[in-house]
């Protein structure tokens, strides 16, 4: 059995996580094999500090070990899940970890700057250790299945929504890399990478993004704050034109196989160098979102 660790409470996703892998309460088909929670540290929080003190004590009735140092855990685990909601922070909050020669799975966003997303995967890279980062949304089953069928030929487009809440602090996860990380996860699932050039359309009810890849396709996404929205997507391909509804309902254990599976194999299921691009897309769009809607490069 995989021992993993996991650091912050300020996101339902610590309570989430441990309820599959340790396989507690009654729905088992949420249930995920081959590893288990065996400790974690609450940390600290700018954007959700009122959440921890909730969270702890539900990690403590699942019978999780707490210690008050995230160094504390090193040496007792072989991997870290990394969960701090705050995307700001994660470099910070992985570094000592990497540094141990410990993998890390790190919850979306990655990172909310470039620069973070690169010494990360340096780091990693530095440490021969395998790193993985991504949003539930990527393995909605519904996504994955059209993304993998080819009876639609080679998909030319698409227009990908979800809800993306503003952050309560500007400077921390700002603009889609708040909760619309998720509905841009979606859309590089379905496009793949190599965007380079995006253009946003940023108000009070929604950012709308439309991106330019290098092969000549085009592609939106639109992360609305009000009316509230679901997850979807509208995919034009070669043979034809589709919409699909994505529930949420097992996302979380798609996802959290990903996760074993980078334990297990010591290979990510994803190229971290997408991982990359996808900040430096939320980062050009936050940018041009912020200048009327200018035009800005995908820079790498």
């Amino acid at each position: 059995m995989i021992k993993l660790g996991i650091l912050d409470f300020d996101t339902s996703h610590c309570v989430e996580f441990t309820t599959r892998l340790n396989q507690t309460g009654k729905d088992k088909e949420q249930f995920v094999e081959g590893a288990k929670i065996v400790v974690g540290c609450a940390g600290e929080s700018k954007l959700s500090p009122e959440r921890i003190e909730g969270y702890a004590k539900q990690m403590k009735d699942f019978g999780v070990a707490l210690v008050d140092k995230p160094a504390d855990m090193i040496g007792k685990v072989d991997g870290m899940l990394i969960e701090a909601v705050d995307g700001t922070v994660h470099y910070e909050r992985a570094k000592p970890f990497l540094e141990a020669g410990i993998p890390c799975f790190i919850d979306k966003p990655y990172a909310c700057s470039l620069d973070d997303a690169k010494k990360i995967a340096e780091l990693a890279a530095k440490k021969k250790l395998p790193l993985f980062s991504s949003s539930s949304l990527r393995y909605a089953p519904e996504v994955v299945e059209y993304a993998a069928d080819a009876k639609h030929g080679k998909i030319a487009g698409c227009v990908v929504y979800g809800p993306a809440a503003h952050s309560p602090i500007p400077d921390r996860n700002a603009g889609l890399f708040h909760y619309g990380i998720h509905a841009v996860e979606m859309l590089y699932t379905l496009m793949g990478p190599g965007c380079k050039r995006v253009t946003c359309t940023s108000e009070k009810g929604a950012d709308v993004v439309t991106g330019q890849w290098a092969d000549g396709r085009v592609a939106s996404v639109r992360g609305t704050r009000a009316p509230a929205t679901g997850f979807g997507f509208t995919a034009f391909a070669e043979k034809g034109v589709q919409a699909v509804t994505v529930p949420t309902k097992f996302i979380y254990r798609e996802l959290l196989k990903k996760v074993v599976e980078l334990f297990k194999t010591g290979k990510s299921p994803l190229d971290i160098a997408e991982t990359i691009e996808i900040v430096a897309f939320i980062e050009a769009a936050n940018k041009s979102g912020a200048n009327h809607g200018a035009g800005e490069t995908v820079k790498v």
